[in-house]
Formats: C-alpha cells, sequence, structure tokens
C-alpha cells in the first residue's frame, strides 16, 4: 500500500531512546512500498497526487508524524521505485511533470523541514521524560523515608481500629437480639386479633388498578442480519485496526441509483468514482462523479478520465472507490469486479467499493482481503474467470460510518 503501514495518527508513545533513532524509525516505515508492474505508471502517477494532498492535510492539521511518513513514501516512490517499473520509460502522462515538479518544490523541502520540526518535538520530549524520571525518583526516596517514620503510626491506628470493630459487633449482637424480642411479641399480639381474610375479590382489583403490561422482547438483543452484502443502513461505525475511517452519506446510493435509473431499467450497468476529503484522519466521501463510460449488462468500462481528474485536481479530491450497479444480479464482487477493485485498495487501503442491485433491493460495501489482493496480484487472466473461494477474497466494510450529509453527483456522460 502507499499510505502509512497504520494510517491512524502517529500518536507513538516512543521509548526513552535518542530522538535520531525515533526519526529513523519513521524514514524506515516511509520506505516500505512496493509497485505492481500490472498496475500502470499513471495509476501511480495519479496516486502520488493525492498522496501529496493528503500529506499536506497532515501538516496542516499538525500531524507531523503522518505527514513525513507520507512525504517519505512520495520521494521513495517515485524516486527510487517507479522508475524501474517495465512502462516508465514509455509513461508520458501530464501527471508525471506534476509529479517531478512537486518533488523538487515541494515533498523534498517539506520532509527536510518536518525532519527537523520532529528533532526540536523528540529532544523537548526525551528532556521532559529525563526531568519527570527524576522527579519521580526523588519522591520514590522520600517515599520511602515518610513510609518508615509512620510505621508506628499506622500500628497505632490498626489496633483503634481493631477495638472499634469489637465495640461495633458487641452493639449489633445487642439490637439483633432486641429485634428478636420484638418480633415474637408481634406474633403474640397477631395470634390474639386476627383480622378476617377477604374473600371478594376486591384485593385482585386493587392490586391489577395498576398494572402495566410489558413487552416480554423488549429487552432483547437484536442480531445482526446473516445476509451476505452489507446494506447501507445496517453498517455500523466500527473501526478496523490500521484502517481510517470512511464517512458515506446516507443519500449516496439513493442519488447514483435515481442516475443510473434508465440504463437499470435496460439491464445495463453504471459505474461512478467515489471521492472525498481527509479530514481529522477520516475520508469524507463528498463526491460521487459519473464519467462517459461503456457498459453492458455485466461490465463498465470509464472513458476520457482526464475529464475526471480535472474535476478531482480543481476540488483537491481524493479517490476513495468506486461505485456500480449490478441489474439483474445480487450485490457481489464479480472476478472482473475483484481485479476492479484491487487497483483501487493497492492505492489507498481504505478504498471501498459499494455494490447496488436493484433488482434484490441490496447494497453492498466491501474490500479485499489479504488473501483477495495476493490472489488478484498474481492472476493474470482477464475478463471473467474462476478464483478461489476459500478464504474469502472479499468482504464486507466494517470501517464506514453512515452521517446524514448531502452528496454531489456529477455525470459527466
Amino acid at each position: 500500500p502507499l499510505n502509512p503501514p497504520n494510517p491512524r495518527p502517529l500518536n507513538l508513545h516512543w521509548p526513552p531512546c535518542p530522538t535520531a533513532e525515533r526519526v529513523r524509525a519513521l524514514s524506515k516505515m516511509g520506505c516500505s512500498i512496493e509497485i505492481n508492474e500490472e498496475i500502470t505508471p499513471r495509476r501511480y502517477f495519479r496516486s502520488g497526487v493525492e498522496m501529496e494532498r493528503m500529506a499536506a492535510v497532515y501538516l496542516e492539521e499538525g500531524s507531523l508524524e503522518n505527514a513525513y511518513v507520507l512525504y517519505n513514501k512520495f520521494i521513495t516512490l517515485f524516486v527510487e521505485k517507479l522508475p524501474s517499473h517495465r512502462d516508465y520509460q514509455q509513461c508520458s502522462v501530464p501527471e508525471k511533470q506534476v509529479i517531478i515538479k512537486k518533488l523538487q518544490d515541494v515533498a523534498f523541502p517539506r520532509k527536510d523541514q518536518l525532519k527537523k520540526l520532529l528533532h526540536e518535538k523528540y529532544n523537548k520530549e526525551h528532556t521532559e521524560y529525563l526531568k519527570s524520571q527524576s522527579q519521580a525518583l526523588v519522591a520514590d526516596c522520600c517515599g520511602q523515608q515518610l513510609q518508615k517514620m509512620s510505621l508506628v503510626e499506622q500500628e497505632r491506628q490498626r489496633v483503634a481500629q481493631l477495638r472499634r470493630m469489637q465495640m461495633e459487633s458487641e452493639q449489633f449482637r445487642y439490637f439483633e437480639d432486641q429485634l428478636r424480642r420484638q418480633e415474637l411479641a408481634n406474633r403474640r399480639d397477631e395470634a390474639v386479633a386476627k383480622v378476617p381474610e377477604q374473600t371478594d375479590g376486591s384485593c385482585l382489583s386493587h392490586s391489577s388498578k395498576n398494572h402495566v403490561r410489558l413487552d416480554p422482547n423488549r429487552n432483547k438483543q437484536l442480531l445482526p442480519s446473516s445476509k451476505p452484502a452489507a446494506t447501507l443502513a445496517g453498517v455500523h461505525n466500527q473501526r478496523i485496526e490500521g484502517l481510517r475511517r470512511v464517512v458515506i452519506p446516507r443519500d449516496l446510493t439513493y442519488r447514483f441509483l435515481l442516475l443510473a435509473d434508465s440504463n437499470t431499467a435496460r439491464g445495463i450497468e453504471t459505474c461512478g468514482v467515489l471521492c472525498g476529503k481527509l479530514t481529522q484522519n477520516e475520508f469524507m466521501l463528498t463526491h460521487v462523479v459519473v464519467p462517459k463510460q461503456s457498459a453492458g449488462p455485466d461490465y463498465c468500462d470509464m472513458e476520457n478520465v482526464e475529464e475526471l481528474f480535472s474535476f478531482q485536481d480543481h476540488h483537491n479530491l481524493l479517490t476513495l472507490g468506486w461505485i456500480h450497479t449490478h441489474p439483474t444480479q445480487t450485490a457481489f464482487l464479480s472476478s472482473v469486479d475483484l481485479h476492479t477493485h484491487g487497483s483501487y485498495q493497492l492505492m489507498l487501503p481504505e478504498a471501498i467499493a459499494i455494490v447496488c442491485s436493484p433488482k434484490h433491493n441490496d447494497t453492498g460495501v466491501f474490500r479485499l482481503t489479504s488473501s483477495g489482493m495476493r490472489e488478484v496480484a498474481g492472476c493474470r487472466l482477464k475478463g471473467f474467470h474462476p478464483h478461489s473461494k476459500d478464504p474469502p477474497l472479499f468482504s464486507i466494510c466494517r470501517h464506514v460510518v453512515i452521517k446524514d450529509s448531502k452528496t454531489t453527483v456529477l455525470d459527466l456522460r
């Protein structure tokens, strides 16, 4: 993945080690990149544009560690790794010049700037740590002295406490004896003057007057649905370790299905790209962009992606995944979908694939498992073809949350 292995805020609780070691550890994280030659260089260049945008957001929000790791990854990818791609020399796209300029004007200067800021931050933290350790040592020595001096006082208080407990025990036994005597006296009085029993049922009427019927199921826990696909309404605010949250507007699928309705009526797929922003270390999905495309009952290919890229660049949007319909099938990832989403998830581990099945009134939010990513990376087959099913190659996303925000839909067709 091109993002940090742990893309959550790097609030690292470092051991008391030298500052240089801490910075080296972050630099090492920034070097952990592998490229796949089945992914075109242009996809990497486009990912690099968005990677630099994310790094700028982290820097603006004061997340120095995340920004430093991302700028290091940016430099490693485009200086060391991607030039060895078999198609690199033949790749001539606008993004290539943008990346070269970003390297010179942004990535290298900001990496040096961040390295200096991190050294200052870690030196200060290390000094404060040593100071606190020294204070704790002094406090511990004083505490030991006070503890020795208070042993006699503690023993005196223990003896006094034992005496109080003995007196309380004796008082309780006396009180208990008095209660037993009173109870015996009351029973004798009741035996002498016993009240006749009521037999007209008025007692039942009084007791049932204020009776409230309780729903026997009201406290039962609702069980999760066993459906294979997660509908958008059923996706909860859960977080998977290592994945940033993706916030999805509640009206997203409704808006997209309205736009796709004419295709759906003819049994033709419709696809779109999910775009959004990075804020406070979570992704907010804000736009669905539907590019020009050719489609059929079981495929949908995007065309003229320059229009899409231009819109994203103008609004500083990140690619968060894709959405498409299955007009006649259920919501799942086909073998072609697996390969399509594999390239999205390789660029952004949090990328999601939303599949809408209007016929079955179902919507799934999916991502590839680690097994799925490995299988897709090693598969060279095109079109529809069989894949292994055990272990599963895709799963329901648990790192998404639904909120009442609005979706902007742009139809470029």
